[in-house]
């Protein structure tokens, strides 16, 4: 995969998991990736530039990327996260 390939990826999917931490807290823009999350009572953050977002690399084993920020080195995987809703609840009311 190429590093478009993991941009792409993180403005699709809706939760990420770094460093086996799961978090729907993050932000692609034009100039960098911020991951933020709660760890217990412990407030984690990291930020990417975009440019070390493009040279992050694919490793096929684990189906994850690998990044490297100014704290080290980091394993991101984007997920695709589901979502209920009651719509059948709203179509009962609807024919009523």
């Amino acid at each position: 995969m190429t590093a478009d390939a993991l941009l792409t990826e993180l403005q699709n999917c809706d939760m990420l998991e770094i460093d086996g931490l799961h978090t729907f807290d993050f932000n692609l823009d034009d100039t960098q990736l911020r991951i933020e999350l709660m760890d217990g009572r412990e407030n984690k953050h990291w930020a990417f530039s975009l440019a070390q977002v493009q040279a992050a690399t694919f490793d096929e084993t684990r189906q994850s990327w690998t990044l490297t920020g100014d704290s080290g080195e980091h394993r991101l995987t984007c997920m695709r996260g589901f979502t209920g809703n009651n719509n059948d609840e709203e179509l009962e009311h609807d024919d009523a």
